[in-house]
């Protein structure tokens, strides 16, 4: 008998997939791919429930004859492994993204003599609230607020981008490129004071109060379901810390980075050319005390950053600083560097690892940008940050427009550059 293969990446099963399973029964026995978790988080399809209950789903359906494990979204190793005589996948996949592994499945299918069976989508009403409900169920806090840990276990390096908007958000959670026949995109959202404060008009300095944070928070999760990680400043003082915790924590964010710094906050990239005071090690190590004591769940992470290399204090400095926060109970370690040359985070990224194997350390690549994430992996780095790329893209963009709208006196001009408002709107889901 021929054999059949498809994959499957979902959690529900609704009649798209049994018409596609109806389908490939008329060409032979149907071998279905079960999506790994680890292939699954590059396909913006986190797991909700676990591998091994994907599996037994599928096992359960009419018409499926066996399930396998597909460990990536390349179907290479697993049409080299099946060599099916026919592949079966809806029609829905011949533009966008998933447009390059169809173009490689198509390529070695023709190596092997198989053959590529279009089915075409399914897009019912019902479909559509599956769909819908999955998403929702991706936002909701106690599924989003866990993502962060879980993801730090399955990525070799947890990607995170500069959101302050509903907007940017949305770009942060859809942005997807396809190259080698492989998906990739961020994995988290950062949240940062310093393009919050930028977008309204204020100084990085902690002017933004905590209750217009929570909204741009707010939007930003309204419209998304990746996890949030929150630039925190300094923390504020312990008795406001605990607070804001506890809110963060409910609201269904990931995680807070909180630098140990005090008195006027100014921004890390300015160095010693502008008064700052590092905080003293015991009261810094007494405010994640004080905040994890706060926490109702084991879910939200404390990330202590560590500012001595930009206030020139030294690599000692920086790894005591980094051992006693890791003793008070931070959950993971934010190393600051603000030269172009990675040799200070990578050296500390060394000696800390030296020592302590398993608590995160999350960098950002801001002004050593040269850097690859593979790079920054190898050295023990779990997390990486861009933490306001998209503000910088954006700002000498809106300028320039309204600098040519001046000059010309009309819109012709940059109308040129400009993304038709149409593509725009395509990002915004309609209920």
């Amino acid at each position: 008998m021929k054999t059949v293969y498809t994959c499957f990446c979902t959690e529900v099963i609704h009649e798209g997939h049994l018409n596609l399973i109806r389908q490939a029964q008329a060409y032979g026995k149907v071998i279905v791919g079960a999506l790994s978790d680890r292939a699954l988080i590059r396909y913006n399809r986190f797991p909700t429930i676990s591998q091994e209950e994907r599996v037994r789903l599928y096992r359960s359906l009419e018409g499926v004859d066996s399930v396998v494990i597909q460990d990536d979204m390349c179907y290479e190793d697993a049409l080299s492994l099946i060599r099916p005589d026919y592949v079966i996948h809806g029609d829905n996949w011949k533009t966008g993204p998933e447009a390059e592994i169809r173009a490689q499945v198509i390529q070695q299918l023709a190596a092997t003599g198989g053959t590529l069976v279009e089915v075409p989508y399914t897009n019912s009403e019902q479909v559509r609230k599956i769909d819908r409900q999955l998403r929702e169920k991706l936002a909701m806090p106690e599924y989003r607020r866990r993502r962060l840990r879980q993801l730090i276990g399955m990525c070799p390096v947890v990607k995170a981008l500069e959101a302050h908007s509903g907007l940017t958000g949305l770009i942060a959670e859809k942005t997807i490129v396809a190259q080698n026949g492989r998906l990739d995109q961020f994995d988290a959202m950062w949240v940062s004071s310093l393009c919050d404060s930028t977008a309204k008009g204020k100084p990085d300095i902690e002017l933004v109060d905590m209750s217009s944070r929570l909204r741009t928070i707010d939007d930003i999760m309204e419209v998304t379901t990746k996890p949030i990680i929150l630039d925190g400043d300094t923390g504020g003082l312990p008795e406001h810390f605990v607070y804001n915790v506890r809110t963060l924590e409910r609201m269904g964010v990931s995680a807070v980075i909180i630098e140990d710094k005090k008195g006027l906050k100014k921004n890390s990239l300015f160095g010693t050319q502008v008064p700052q005071t590092q905080e003293d090690i015991a009261a810094f190590s007494e405010k994640i005390r004080t905040g994890k004591r706060a926490q109702l769940t084991d879910d939200f992470m404390i990330i202590a950053r560590i500012e001595s290399l930009i206030l020139e204090r030294g690599m000692d400095d920086a790894l005591t600083r980094a051992a006693a926060f890791v003793d008070a109970g931070a959950d993971g370690i934010m190393i600051h560097s603000r030269k172009e040359d990675p040799g200070e985070i990578l050296e500390f990224c060394g000696r800390f690892r030296a020592a302590d194997k398993s608590t995160p350390l999350v960098v950002v690549p801001t002004s050593f940008h040269a850097i690859r994430e593979e790079e920054l992996a190898a050295h023990g780095v779990n997390i990486v940050i861009y933490a306001n790329q998209l503000t910088r893209s954006a700002f000498p963009a809106m300028q320039r427009t309204a600098e040519e709208i001046l000059r010309c006196h009309r819109a012709k001009e940059a109308d040129e550059r400009l993304m038709p408002i149409k593509e725009i709107i395509t990002l915004i889901d309609e209920l």
